[in-house]
């Protein structure tokens, strides 16, 4: 399985809660150019969990245009900031098994995207990641290894 990790792109502060935070004008601009990237890499897209904060839903809007139509799509509340990192890698992984999930892309928020790296790759310290940045993880069987890792470009 190849999974994708990323996180929402730049978000306002402007707003009523966490939650409904929007994507700013660079943080679609910077989500679109990681779509572009990942589009490289994902010829086929069986299933989507996004965060169901306005700011990864953007995301997902923005990127699901550069991409394969997905097979399935979930908003998951587990994978929202303050989720617990190893139910969210538990339930992220049976997700991908009860839909015969190949490739899987996350959208997802720091400080839980980094805690997720480390929980599906054994000694992996937690990265840091930049808005709109994703990792891809190859998942076969219990052994996972970080592929690399996408930061936009500064601008």
């Amino acid at each position: 399985m190849q999974l994708f990790l990323m996180r929402h792109g730049e978000a306002s502060f402007d707003a009523p809660s966490d939650r409904e935070r929007m994507l700013t004008h660079n943080g679609r601009y910077q989500t679109g150019q990681m779509a572009g990237l990942l589009s490289n890499h994902i010829s086929q897209l069986d299933l989507v969990l996004v965060s169901p904060y306005l700011r990864a839903q953007q995301t997902w809007q923005v990127v699901s245009k550069h991409l394969p139509k997905a097979r399935k799509c979930v908003v998951l509340d587990d994978i929202t900031p303050a989720g617990d990192p190893r139910r969210a890698a538990d339930v992220i992984l049976a997700y991908a098994e009860q839909y015969k999930a190949d490739t899987v892309l996350v959208i997802t928020h720091m400080p839980i995207v980094g805690f997720l790296v480390s929980e599906l790759v054994a000694g992996v310290e937690p990265p840091i990641f930049a808005t709109s940045a994703f990792v891809q993880i190859d998942k076969h069987m219990e052994v996972a290894s970080l592929v690399g890792m996408n930061y936009p470009l500064a601008g």
